[in-house]
Formats: C-alpha cells, sequence, structure tokens
C-alpha cells in the first residue's frame, strides 16, 4: 500500500511517498514557486539520483499533477500508476475548536476548514487549495486531513483564553490554538519511549525551532501550554514574524505611517522576527554567519531570540510546577543549530539543564535522537528530529482502515521499542563512518 502526504503552502506543495508494507519512504520532494513563472520540483527518490524539473505551475492542481507525473516516471518514479496510492493525507494548520483528531475530508469537513480559514489567513486557504487540488487528480480514494490545531485541544481554559472580552471567545472563536502540533506529538511520543516514561505520564518542555517557531509545555502526555496563539504570530521570535509584542505598538505605528491593517498584518508576519531586526537575513545560518563576521544587528537578533525562548523554558518550566522530564529541541534550527542551542541554555543550569558543549556540537544531524546534556545534569536536554510526515502517514492509514482515534487512545508505531526509521539508520551508519564521536550522544530507548 502506497500513502502520498501533501503540505501545501500558498507558493509550494511539499509530499512525501510512503509504502506501509514495506515501512520505507519511497520519495520526498517540494514543487517551489507555485502560481508564479518559473515553478520547479525538486524530488529524491530511493536509489535514485536526485531530480529537478523546471515547469511553470499556474495552481495548485497544475502542482499535483506534476507530482503525479515525477512519481510515475519511469527514469525517476517510485511507483507504476496512481492506482497505487490508496490514501491521501493532507497537511492543515487550523481547524479551529471543530477537531480533536485527524480525519476523513468531506464536503462538511472541507467546508468547516473553510469557515475557520480567518483565523489562519496565510496558511488554510492553501492548504484548501491543495485538498481540492488533490481530490481531482486523485478521485476515488479517502484524503484525510490532518489538524496542526488538534494536539492543543487539550489545553485547559486557563491556558488558551486571552484577558479579553468574553463575547470575542463565544462569537468570534477568539482563543489560543497552537500550532506544529504533528510535530510535539510525534517528539513526545519519542521522549516517552527514550526515557522510559509512561506517554500518560510524561511533562515535557518541548522547542520547535525552525522559521516559525513554538514552544509547548506537555502535561501528563498532552498539551498544557503553547507559545503560538489565535494565529502563528504569537510567542517566540521567528525568522520573519515578530511573536510577542505589545498589542499597542501596531496602532502606534499606523497612527504614525498610515499603514493600513493589511499592511500592518504583512509587516508584522512577513517583515518581522529576524528579518526584521537584521534588515537582511530570515535563515539562521546566514544569521550565524552575519554575526561572526561581526554583524552587531545579527549578534543582537540572536540574543533576543535565545532572551525570549530561554524566558518561555522558564515560565514553562514554572507551569508544570517543576515536574519536567526533560527539554527537547527539534525541526531545522533545533536540529541542527548548536551555536543556537547553547544561547537558548544558557544560564538555565539552576532549573536543571546542564549542557555538555561537545556533545551539543556533535548533535547536527536528522538521523539519531540524542542527548546533548552532561552527564551530571539533574534534567536530560535531548534532540529529536521531528517527523511530522510520518504521524500524517499513519494517521491516514488507520483512518483508511477504520482503527483510527485520538492521540491517548491510538499507539503508532513509533512508539514501540524496536521502531526503526529505516532512511534514518541508513543515514546514521554514514554519518558514524565519517564521525565515530556520534557514538556518544546517541540515545537508546529505556
Amino acid at each position: 500500500m502506497v500513502i502520498l502526504v501533501l503540505n501545501c503552502g500558498s507558493s509550494s506543495a511539499k509530499y512525501q511517498v510512503y509504502d506501509w508494507d514495506a515501512r520505507d519512504v519511497l520519495a520526498v520532494g517540494v514543487v517551489e514557486k507555485v502560481t508564479f513563472p518559473g515553478s520547479w520540483i525538486e524530488h529524491k527518490a530511493k536509489g535514485k539520483a536526485d531530480f529537478t524539473l523546471k515547469q511553470d505551475c499556474p495552481n495548485h492542481t497544475d502542482a499535483v499533477n506534476l507530482i503525479i507525473k515525477t512519481l510515475t516516471d519511469k527514469e525517476h518514479g517510485v511507483i507504476s500508476d496512481m492506482a497505487a496510492i490508496k490514501v491521501v493525507g493532507h497537511r492543515v494548520v487550523q481547524g479551529g475548536e471543530k477537531f480533536t483528531k485527524s480525519v476523513i475530508i468531506t464536503p462538511e469537513v472541507l467546508k468547516t476548514i473553510n469557515e475557520v480559514k480567518d483565523l489562519a489567513p496565510l496558511h488554510n486557504p492553501a492548504n484548501i487549495m491543495g485538498i481540492e487540488a488533490a481530490q481531482k487528480v486523485l478521485p476515488g480514494i479517502p484524503h484525510c486531513a490532518i489538524m496542526d490545531t488538534a494536539w492543543h485541544q487539550t489545553m485547559p481554559e486557563t491556558s488558551y483564553l486571552y484577558a479579553a472580552p468574553y463575547e470575542w471567545y463565544t462569537k468570534y472563536a477568539a482563543r489560543r490554538y497552537g500550532f506544529h502540533g504533528t510535530s510535539f506529538l510525534y517528539v513526545t511520543k519519542r521522549a516517552s519511549v527514550l526515557l522510559g516514561k509512561d506517554s500518560s505520564k510524561i511533562n515535557l518542555i518541548i522547542c520547535h525551532i525552525g522559521n516559525g517557531a513554538s514552544i509547548n509545555a506537555v502535561k501528563n502526555g498532552v498539551s498544557f501550554d503553547t507559545s503560538m496563539g489565535l494565529t502563528p504570530l504569537e510567542g517566540l521570535v521567528m525568522g520573519t514574524r515578530s511573536g510577542d509584542m505589545d498589542p499597542a505598538l501596531p496602532f502606534y505605528i499606523m497612527s504614525k505611517t498610515g499603514m493600513k491593517p493589511a499592511e500592518m498584518e504583512t509587516a508584522l508576519n512577513k517583515k518581522s522576527g529576524l528579518l526584521g531586526i537584521t534588515e537582511k537575513y530570515t535563515d539562521r545560518r546566514d544569521v550565524q554567519t552575519a554575526a561572526d563576521a561581526g554583524d552587531k544587528h545579527a549578534a543582537l537578533a540572536q540574543e533576543i531570540e535565545a532572551y525570549r525562548l530561554r524566558k518561555y523554558i522558564g515560565s514553562y518550566f514554572a507551569a508544570l510546577e517543576g515536574n519536567v522530564d526533560a527539554l527537547i529541541f527539534t525541526a531545522g534550527v533545533g536540529e541542527f543549530a548548536s551555536a543556537m542551542r547553547a544561547k537558548f541554555c544558557q544560564g538555565l543550569e539552576k532549573l536543571g539543564f546542564v549542557l555538555d558543549a561537545e556533545k551539543n556540537n556533535l548533535a547536527r544531524t536528522r538521523n539519531t535522537e540524542s542527548y546533548i546534556s552532561a552527564d551530571s545534569s539533574p534534567l536530560p536536554v535531548m534532540v529529536i528530529p521531528t517527523d511530522e510526515e510520518l504521524v500524517m502517514t499513519e494517521d491516514a492509514h488507520a483512518l483508511l482502515e477504520g482503527s483510527y482515534d485520538v492521540h491517548t487512545k491510538f499507539k503508532y508505531s513509533f512508539e514501540d521499542k524496536v521502531y526503526v526509521n529505516k532512511a534514518r539508520a541508513a543515514g546514521l551508519e554514514k554519518d558514524l563512518s565519517k564521525n565515530p564521536a556520534l557514538k556518544k550522544i546517541i540515545a537508546q530507548p529505556k
């Protein structure tokens, strides 16, 4: 059985193809610049050379068609024809309060996703376009929605309500929703295995740090609090998003400049964060290079980002009443940027998080889960590479088979102590051949 998962953005369409019977990834890729001239596909298939092709995709239907064409290509493809695909999983950023778990997409489900698109204006419309496009290209098979927000529906009112007029919540569903749910679910389940803890009793602070970034307090195996809010704009300093600020600041700037609400929304979502401070960079690698070269704005951006995250770690430590089993980093920056992890953990020793500099520097691979804390650290600090696509794949398969349920009543394959990600295991062998010292940090199930 072949399962396709799609993550469609406003101008991109990411995909992964998974062979369920072999429990292995067959291909991954992305179509970039969808709806713009000069679109192209980047395709990586198991056992084959990487493939890139320029082809204009004026809309998402064209992008999905290009993906299918590539997947079934005699030279670069991994399946004989579209009939091999039995179910499609779609990432949906915002499900509102309507969904506490993944669902098979029906006209009613799609209508509900469309109704809450105002809560994620930069994401949900693109997700919907991707769903509708895939349904046209792959009709007659189930399409499933995997909601970013579903994981956070366990948060108590004290975590998700704003101290604003209550009718804003009852009339307009204005509340904190949180995002990166599939990532936090995966990392929580893997941490339970690695730490030898019951997944219903584990308490964690998880930092998902990529271009978009959020932090999650996990209490007794479920989401208790998270930094993103009504939209993905709230919380941490991100690549182009401001994160937390005085709500009066936008009004002040609008009064001074004459900016309109749509222009301010664009400024806060696409021109702020690291880009706003450095005036040049969004990629952490570029920021690090510039800071190393003496760029004061780049160095300042790093310090502001690290300081904001440390404050959240401290507040979530308090929210969990000090009952924390581990501090975990994941996503692109969390998995690779050892220099930033060091800044994030600076001064947290009194909370019990003591970093080991050598281990931290070694942990720059997606092919292993690792400990980066000192042996003497009262609490472990870990790097657990996320796998959102696997969560989407397993949800879609279970929905197809009729065995799916909310995560507290459903067991994923990666919750098993003997679980192995074949692609990552092969990658780790290559990593170890180049750097045997990696053995020092590999985390094994307890």
